[in-house]
């Protein structure tokens, strides 16, 4: 069994096609003006067409309002909606509500407590993010290349499917499946040349050592 993969901040169509190529099961698309990774509807809905079906297609938003969270999900053929802002346990399901779509949260991880408050989206999630947490002073609440301390979560027991993300390369994947026991992780920065620019040299090597893992 190998290690599914999110490719997270697609913004062109080689990244597309060398995701696709590569058998990720996931590609997150960025509407959050402050990323480097941000796109607009126009350039989403491009790049979404070039997504065959079985592939999830997955729309990030920071704390979006109303209208940004409803036109999103109306107009462009989205599959989840992941927040990755500090939407509460309530918020979460208000969207969900708003848009017709499952949800993913991200939660940051930094100690014992984050891993409870994580748990409790549960409740109204059906895939839970773990990501690093941000430094007080980022920008950016992910896709920061930073990673957290996999032990903390080694052995958790969850009750909805989750993902590890948080500073992974194909230099780091095996020993963080290893601890964490993670068996679908989401890679943004690992797979870049620079910030919102994908390498597709990189991607296609962390998809074929993701599915050499097991």
């Amino acid at each position: 069994m190998s290690i599914d993969v999110k490719i997270c901040g697609i913004k062109t169509p080689e990244a597309i096609d060398a995701a696709v190529k590569g058998g990720a099961k996931m590609l997150g698309f960025v509407f959050f003006d402050k990323s480097p990774r941000n796109i607009t509807r126009d350039e989403a809905r491009d790049l979404l067409a070039r997504v065959p079906q079985g592939i999830l297609k997955v729309a990030l938003m920071v704390g979006p309002d109303d209208d940004q969270a409803d036109s999103i999900a109306r107009q462009l053929p989205f599959d989840l909606i992941q927040l990755h802002g500090s939407e509460s346990v309530e918020r979460v399901a208000e969207l969900k509500a708003i848009t017709g779509l499952p949800a993913m949260k991200a939660i940051g991880i930094a100690g014992p407590g984050d891993i409870a408050r994580a748990h409790a989206y549960e409740e109204v999630c059906e895939r839970i993010l773990l990501d690093a947490k941000p430094p007080k002073d980022a920008a950016l609440p992910g896709g920061n290349a930073l990673s957290f301390d996999w032990n903390l979560i080694a052995g958790e027991k969850w009750r909805k499917p989750w993902l590890l993300a948080g500073g992974l390369t194909a230099e780091n994947l095996a020993e963080a499946v290893k601890t964490s026991g993670a068996d679908f992780v989401d890679v943004s920065s690992g797979v870049e040349d620079a910030p919102g620019r994908k390498s597709v040299e990189k991607i296609r090597a962390f998809l074929d050592l993701a599915q050499s893992l097991s």
